[in-house]
């Protein structure tokens, strides 16, 4: 008698109880089962116990469903005959769900399993999306929150220790609630602030199957949390945060493309580096900031220059990281005049070609990569 088809058929009579019974669960007995072997009614009823019960007030119903599935035996032998069991699979694909549904007569007990593509899709390149992975990449782009790594701040807050800058004035509030009694000391601790991201998106021809999605993560960044700036790097430098403001994602990308002049263009990242270490990053932005460059690394300008300005940005940002499409490639190596002068002066060189990859970089930003 086959394990696995008397714990569905158990799990069957479960369900059939009122007991909210899913297919992991039934999973998780079949194994259990495996682990303990159906010889001892005590080792069954645990295992079932285990696995198909979610909450305290449904052992009730599992003990009768228990009592009345496998009876008073004490072994296999008294288990009652399995039933037939078929499992129709009902995908999320339109197509593959007809084929489904031709499976055996709709009289016999059936199971509905359903699987979801955002896993398949999480690991898909970017390049290869079709137009309707991509708006369904574009949904779940919007729930990725980029959280950088907090900084000390100036300012004073209250501390919950008593430990720390005495805070004279709660202090003396205290004592005066008390008839003039300092009983109980107040304390404040430095705050905290998350530090400012700074994203510059390659958007030059050689990056055009992955630009557009890295717009649409730079959107959700811009909009998920203050002190992000964004900017797009071809043959100049483009501020974007005011048009990827907007949440509509529809109109940011629609504002974004009317801003870049450049889009799919040459590239000359030592040029827009310059120019944004000149206009916006020495001067303040990137100070403690951490800098985020999406870039495949290839250039059509002088490397040196590009090295100069990559110094010039790890000398006041807090950390660098470059994000190429490129490096999930079997075999990749940093090989391009542009990436090969860039490395020296990067922390951290990370994948962008995926959901997951950009999960990573979220870990990362946030100091949990």
């Amino acid at each position: 008698m086959a394990v696995d088809r008397v714990a569905v058929a158990f799990a069957r009579v479960v369900r059939g109880a009122g007991l909210d019974v899913t297919v992991g669960n039934v999973t998780a007995f079949v194994e259990a089962l495996e682990a303990v072997g159906v010889v001892r009614r005590t080792s069954v009823y645990w295992a079932g116990r285990a696995t198909l019960v979610r909450r305290p007030e449904d052992h009730a119903v599992y003990d009768r469903a228990f009592d009345a599935f496998w009876g008073s035996g004490t072994g296999v032998e008294a288990m009652p005959p399995p039933h037939e069991v078929h499992i129709d699979l009902s995908l999320d694909d339109a197509g593959e769900a007809g084929d489904a549904g031709e499976a055996g007569p709709t009289t016999r007990p059936t199971i509905a399993v359903r699987y979801s593509p955002h896993e398949v899709l999480r690991h898909k390149d970017f390049a290869a999306y079709s137009p309707a992975e991509f708006v369904e990449a574009r949904r779940l782009m919007a729930d990725m929150r980029l959280a950088g790594a907090l900084r000390r701040s100036r300012r004073y807050r209250s501390s919950g220790r008593a430990a720390g800058r005495p805070d004279v004035r709660r202090t003396v509030r205290h004592a005066l609630a008390h008839g003039g009694e300092p009983v109980r000391r107040a304390f404040l601790e430095p705050a905290t602030r998350p530090r400012r991201v700074v994203l510059l998106c390659d958007v030059s021809g050689s990056m055009e199957p992955y630009a557009r999605a890295l717009l649409r993560f730079l959107h959700a960044a811009v909009v998920g949390r203050t002190r992000v700036e964004a900017f797009a790097l071809a043959t100049r430098i483009t501020r974007l945060t005011r048009p990827l403001s907007s949440r509509d994602p529809d109109a940011a990308l629609s504002a974004t493309a009317d801003a870049v002049a450049d889009w799919a263009g040459g590239t000359r990242l030592g040029e827009g580096l310059r120019a944004f270490n000149d206009t916006w990053g020495v001067r303040g932005m990137a100070r403690g900031a951490i800098v985020v460059v999406l870039s495949d690394g290839w250039d059509r300008g002088d490397p040196s220059a590009l090295a100069e300005q990559m110094a010039r940005l790890r000398r006041v940002a807090h950390r660098v990281v470059w994000v190429n499409p490129l490096k999930a490639a079997p075999g990749y190596a940093p090989l391009a005049q542009g990436m090969a002068a860039a490395l020296p002066f990067v922390d951290e060189f990370v994948e962008g070609h995926s959901l997951a990859s950009l999960e990573t970089l979220v870990r990362v930003v946030g100091g949990k990569g």
